[in-house]
């Protein structure tokens, strides 16, 4: 595959929300570098199109139709991932989605709670399931994929933001509890990315105002070599860190 160093070869990656967007930049520039990818997301003919890319051109992945809200879809995941190549090393929880983009007093209660369901017990799920076999393998990576708003908040977006703000400190205890199992836990902030119907949503949230313009709205494939630092680090690196490729709070 061109333009790859092998620097992940003999690595095993686990990516969840991987048919589409960062998840499937990810997958397939993970592929490139020599991991063997487990792509899992609910829609199977989204991840069964990254399979087949990353298939294409000479790299190994198998698709996982899964929810991340259920433990049951994310042991199976695992398992998967596993079996098909020997262990797990890197697990990207990525799936997520802001469904409730009204203030609080007008919010849609069953939306506010699904939101938070795909995104903090999402990725509880995805890490809780992932511990024993990053520990059968000596070590390994977590990597959460945050939010600005989780940190700083945002109007129309409570539930989005506590989630996010929930899986920033499921980051760190996280950390806490796996460095001396040499497992480092991180979080990704990507900011805001050009993929289907994002951009478009953002600009038309309540207090977003100018706020595009400030920021680098960037592809999916340029969060990539961000991806590439954190899981290329030793495993006794970074840990309990938030790294962002905003260009300011919001």
């Amino acid at each position: 595959m061109a333009n790859s160093d092998g620097r992940l070869t003999g690595k095993v990656a686990v990516i969840t929300g991987a048919g589409k967007g960062i998840g499937r930049a990810l997958a397939v520039g993970f592929a490139a570098e020599g991991a063997s990818v487990c792509c899992a997301a609910r829609t199977a003919s989204d991840i069964d199109a990254v399979v087949s890319e990353i298939a294409d051109s000479g790299g190994s992945a198998i698709a996982i139709q899964a929810d991340v809200t259920s433990i049951d879809d994310m042991e199976r995941m695992h398992k998967a991932a596993a079996g098909a190549f020997g262990g797990v090393d890197i697990v990207i929880a990525n799936a997520g989605g802001n469904l409730e983009r009204s203030r609080v007093e007008t919010s849609d209660p069953d939306l506010w709670v699904e939101t938070i369901d795909v995104n903090l017990k999402g990725a509880y799920y995805t890490a809780k399931t992932a511990i024993p076999h990053l520990k059968e393998r000596g070590g390994g990576k977590i990597i959460t994929v945050g939010s600005g708003i989780g940190h700083n908040g945002k109007i129309s977006s409570s539930a989005y933001a506590c989630a996010k703000a929930g899986e920033w400190m499921l980051t760190r205890v996280l950390a806490q509890e796996l460095w001396e199992y040499n497992i480092s836990v991180n979080e990704l902030v990507p900011g805001p990315v050009s993929t289907p119907g994002a951009i478009a949503a953002w600009e038309s949230e309540e207090g977003a105002v100018n706020a595009i313009e400030s920021e680098w709205v960037k592809e999916a494939e340029d969060v990539l070599p961000i991806a590439l630092f954190l899981v290329t680090q030793p495993d006794k690196g970074p840990t309990s860190q938030s790294f962002s490729l905003m260009r300011r709070d919001t």
